[in-house]
């Protein structure tokens, strides 16, 4: 375990159950926030870490946040329901109490899963820029990605989905110059989540959720419609909805009112 010069903030880097790798920062509630889709079953380093940890800061000044990502090794076959009893033998055994739990993205999807699969381990539930299953934009990006890498090519070009802006083909272009410098350092593993998340579909569960949840949905977002977003909140029996207008994908995260909104949430009152 090794701890960040960020001292404000108690950084330390750590492994749950199954050798799941964390960060974990700031003081308060624990906030188990599952992570978006990453290449790696690792924590983040470099640009990539400080991006995370910025990115959490706001929520950090309020809660003890756990950024955690899926297990390395991850077999071939193994399904989103496999990753969410992994997530709840982990929190299980590290805290005495249901927590909350943040999803982003692919998170969002481990997210719906653990909450419907194991109630006993979420207390409040937020589902950010994600649905009951994957769209088609989001399924074809993602397994054209983990294929490609699998396969030794390049792969991150794939992750802008049929760009129709100049900044987007200009994005797409660069990703695919940079490509060697992030590949995923066991693409199996890549590739095994991917195909998890290719099959998760929860519309039929939702209402088996009993973890009061909030549903955070940007209003363009590139991979998930606002129907998505609807259909998955009212779904949940004790939930809510909120569109950001104008906000795509990543653009959700970084909404002035993403922390805020999330922060007012987790400290209303359960019943």
């Amino acid at each position: 375990m090794s701890r960040s010069a960020h001292i404000d903030l108690d950084i330390v880097e750590g492994a749950l159950e199954h050798g799941m790798p964390y960060i974990a920062l700031g003081s308060g509630r624990p906030l188990v926030f599952l992570r978006w889709f990453t290449p790696d079953h690792a924590n983040p380093t470099g640009m990539m870490r400080e991006s995370e940890i910025k990115t959490l800061t706001p929520l950090a000044k309020h809660a003890r946040v756990y950024a955690v990502n899926r297990a390395p090794g991850m077999a071939e076959g193994t399904t989103m329901a496999d990753i969410a009893a992994q997530h709840a033998e982990a929190l299980r055994a590290e805290f005495d109490t249901p927590v909350d739990v943040l999803g982003i993205s692919s998170g969002g999807s481990l997210a719906l899963q653990l909450a419907a699969d194991h109630p006993d381990v979420v207390r409040k539930l937020v589902v950010g820029a994600s649905g009951f299953r994957l769209e088609e934009k989001a399924r074809a990006a993602q397994l054209n990605y983990a294929e490609a890498a699998a396969e030794g090519r390049r792969a991150l070009h794939y992750m802008i989905p049929a760009p129709t802006t100049f900044t987007a083909r200009l994005t797409k272009g660069a990703m695919w110059l940079l490509d060697p410098l992030g590949r995923p350092k066991n693409p199996s593993d890549t590739l095994a989540f991917v195909r998890a998340e290719d099959a998760f579909d929860v519309s039929a569960r939702l209402g088996e959720i009993t973890a009061p949840t909030l549903v955070i949905g940007g209003e363009h977002d590139e991979f998930y419609s606002t129907t998505t977003f609807r259909r998955t909140a009212d779904g949940i029996p004790d939930s809510r909805l909120v569109i950001y207008p104008g906000a795509n994908h990543m653009g959700t995260v970084k909404h002035p009112r993403f922390a805020p909104d999330i922060l007012e949430f987790l400290s209303e009152p359960t019943e």
